[in-house]
């Protein structure tokens, strides 16, 4: 009987031990203004990303020029922090790219002297790191003397850009009242459903693997391609075999594969390592190029990263 109270006791502590740790495991959040507010405002600047000419919005000068934004912001961030997930504050991420910023627009290539190909909202979510992406539009209502305002929230995966949560309403008039002090008295009423759906995609990814997307490509010069055969199988079963055993529960999609590319979707891969450090695209598919690097396969390549969950390994050559 004695044993049989030990072990059931046993039993319960390690039921409470694994639920104060799944609680205890929240997503990093970062809130910014959303790409419809900037454009509304007029903070938005053009890109030429590879040739295409691309809007997005201008954050530093939305926080330097309105101080309605930074305000709006610490009012979200302080109702996420009093609900426990970590935060990455935009303000500080933005200086961080810009002390970034010189030494990357000196960097070009070894081969052919171009410059570093990264749209800054790429840049924005890799300097944050942030596992979820938290979107606000606000507009401010006028009836006479009365304010009122309308939100729109949408919780983004910061790796994917797949909308994973959204709360939208509008908050009652007032007299007085501060355009945050507006917007939180709209939003309180939806934020712990928005955060119990953040948190239920976060308990997702936890169990089985953030979502990635990697792509193998080969230089022109190359003599191989993905139907190159070793030991009687094709480069491209070989790779499909390598993200089998290496992903979350071997989950991943084959969504295109030809002998000079391959597609693969839906790649889940472990948040954290058996160290417990966080793994991201890169470091994930930079033991896919080094596993191809070895004997006896010994392909030259070069991984590209655009954005945090997009890899690109091109075969040949670095």
């Amino acid at each position: 009987m004695k044993n049989m109270y030990k072990s059931f006791f046993t039993i319960c502590l390690l039921f409470i031990s694994i639920s104060i740790f799944s609680q205890a495991k929240k997503p990093t959040i970062m809130v910014v203004p959303s790409d419809v507010w900037c454009n509304q405002n007029g903070y938005m600047l053009n890109f030429n990303d590879q040739g295409s000419v691309v809007s997005i919005p201008d954050y530093k000068r939305a926080f330097q020029e309105n101080a309605e934004v930074n305000q709006v912001i610490s009012q979200i961030n302080g109702m996420m922090s009093e609900r426990g997930f970590p935060l990455k504050n935009m303000e500080s991420v933005i200086k961080s790219i810009e002390s970034n910023a010189a030494e990357d627009n000196m960097r070009s290539s070894k081969g052919s002297g171009s410059g570093v190909s990264e749209s800054p909202i790429d840049a924005l979510k890799k300097v944050a790191k942030a596992d979820i992406i938290m979107q606000l539009t606000w507009t401010v209502n006028r009836t006479g003397p009365k304010k009122s305002i309308n939100f729109n929230l949408q919780g983004l995966d910061a790796y994917t850009d797949k909308q994973i949560a959204t709360a939208t309403g509008t908050g009652d008039p007032s007299f007085s009242a501060e355009i945050p002090v507006l917007l939180s008295e709209a939003v309180i009423a939806h934020m712990d459903n928005f955060t119990s759906t953040l948190q239920v995609h976060f308990d997702d990814m936890f169990e089985n693997g953030r979502e990635i997307i990697v792509r193998i490509q080969k230089w022109n010069d190359w003599d191989g391609d993905l139907e190159t055969e070793y030991d009687g199988e094709e480069l491209g079963i070989i790779i499909e075999d390598w993200l089998a055993d290496n992903t979350v529960k071997g989950r991943f999609s084959t969504t295109d594969m030809t002998e000079d590319m391959a597609l693969f979707e839906q790649v889940r891969i472990p948040l954290y390592n058996a160290k417990g450090r966080a793994i991201d695209a890169r470091r994930y598919t930079k033991a896919l190029s080094s596993f191809l690097k070895k004997a006896p396969y010994s392909i030259p390549n070069k991984l590209v990263m655009k954005g945090l969950g997009r890899a690109t390994i091109i075969l040949g050559g670095k």
